[in-house]
């Protein structure tokens, strides 16, 4: 593999996954008002955007978890989510300007196939009713085989669903039985088979290391079932145990957890499966084969982070609807309301749910733009920045390339006087090269905020 042992561990300290910068971590009380009036502003005139979806429902409570959730067993529940949703797409609907044209959409939970096919066609109906669905926008959303159907899919695909992430975890039954998540190879399998059989031509795996009774004999038949399902990306998760944020966590503490070493190594056995079997490092825990559209905004210079991770297109503002969800529109990151009641009481009384959040200075515009750039174009371009900000990157940043040093000793990266380059070995260590940028770092490093970087 191109980064060894000693390195990951060197480099596995907490820090972000800058799925955002500021992180969540800096959100703030915000006034809803100055918000809304931001937003009118700005869909002044007609803007590309996405739609972020979450959908909080699950039957059961997985216990490695880290998502914000409602379990319970009443489909109707979701009907009267539905009920809001529709008031908050109204709200949004209101804002946007008519020309406004939605490029992406995601479905996120939760379990969005918590839903029944009738439930999912009314959404793709309210969807498409309040928004200008883009022809051929991307639309992607988060399978769970335990509750996927044929029915499921083809109320998905009748609004447009293109794209599909499995939640994959690991094949094993003890791991299964130690997770709460019991989830036979026969049923991933019939699900993707569903998806193939339909068309679906971009299908993700989402697989965790790391989680309680792995051991690598046992991880080894799950990156052997991978290669059986032939995904197109996997996205290849470290288990973050933080239980002082997710209690339930708790329950796995007594389940033999894999040390510190024994966890790094199932890591490792995971980069090699990857490199020997055709698939492309994009960045972090991210892989893709090389036709995937991944891989392919990787190589045009399109590739994003957003709050659902690496993503296909650039520049588009996105509007979360449902509890928790996080928006990003030009210099505004805001957040709704977390728990339930407060999201639907907060939809009642003016149609959104916006809670926290923050707007960008200045300042954190270039630092999002250079760790953006770090994390999706594995460079930063000194000229580039110069174009852009009209900043001295050298000057502006002279501390920050200081403390890059170490990395460079470490071949890690490469500073130059254009700029800096990232190494092959250097996409595991992404969220800590941006670190280096992100002054909103915690002082107290020994406060739990961060899961580990590897």
């Amino acid at each position: 593999m191109s980064a060894s042992v000693s390195l990951i561990k060197k480099y596995n300290v907490p820090g972000p996954r800058y799925t955002s910068y500021p992180t969540a971590v800096q959100f703030d009380l915000i006034e809803p008002a100055a918000l809304g009036n931001y937003l009118e502003k700005r869909n002044s005139s007609p803007r590309d955007i996405s739609l972020y979806l979450h959908l909080p429902f699950c039957a059961s409570l997985c216990w490695y978890c880290g998502c914000t959730t409602v379990i319970t067993k009443k489909k109707g529940h979701a009907d009267i989510y539905l009920d809001y949703l529709e008031k908050e797409m109204k709200y949004y609907a209101s804002l946007l300007h008519p020309d406004h044209s939605v490029k992406q959409i995601h479905y996120g939970g939760g379990t969005p196939t918590f839903l029944t096919p009738k439930q999912l066609r009314r959404l793709g109906k309210m969807l498409h009713t309040h928004f200008n669905i883009d022809l051929k926008a991307e639309f992607g959303v988060e399978l769970d085989p335990r509750t996927f159907t044929q029915e499921h899919l083809e109320a998905l695909m009748a609004y447009g669903m293109n794209r599909a992430s499995i939640g994959f975890q690991d094949v094993n039954e003890e791991v299964q039985k130690a997770i709460h998540r019991i989830q036979p190879m026969e049923m991933v399998q019939d699900c993707m088979n569903k998806l193939r059989e339909a068309g679906i031509a971009s299908v993700n795996l989402d697989v965790i290391y790391g989680l309680p009774m792995q051991t690598r004999e046992r991880f080894a038949k799950t990156l052997e079932a991978v290669k059986i399902l032939d995904p197109d990306r996997i996205a290849i998760y470290s288990y973050a145990h933080v239980p002082w944020i997710k209690p339930a966590q708790k329950l796995l503490e007594d389940k033999e957890l894999p040390t510190a070493d024994e966890k790094m190594q199932l890591f490792i056995d995971a980069i090699n499966y990857m490199q020997e079997n055709g698939f492309d490092h994009i960045g972090m825990d991210h892989f893709a084969k090389p036709n995937d559209e991944l891989n392919v905004a990787l190589r045009d210079g399109s590739l994003q982070r957003n709050f659902q991770g690496y993503s296909t297109m650039s520049g588009l503002d996105l509007y979360a609807l449902g509890m928790s969800s996080i928006s990003s529109v030009g210099g505004y990151y805001f957040q709704n309301e977390k728990e339930l009641d407060d999201w639907s009481a907060a939809i009642d009384q003016r149609g959104n749910a916006w809670i926290k959040g923050v707007r960008l200075n200045r300042e954190d515009k270039i630092r999002r733009a250079v760790i953006m750039q770090l994390m999706c174009s594995r460079n930063l371009n000194f000229r580039e920045l110069w174009d852009t900000w009209h900043i001295n990157a050298k000057e502006h940043f002279r501390d920050e390339l200081e403390r890059l040093k170490p990395l460079e000793d470490d071949n890690i990266l490469t500073l130059t006087s254009d700029g800096i380059k990232i190494h092959a070995k250097g996409r595991f260590f992404l969220r800590n090269i941006a670190m280096v940028f992100d002054q909103y770092m915690p002082k107290d490093k020994a406060k739990p905020v961060f899961s580990k970087t590897v």
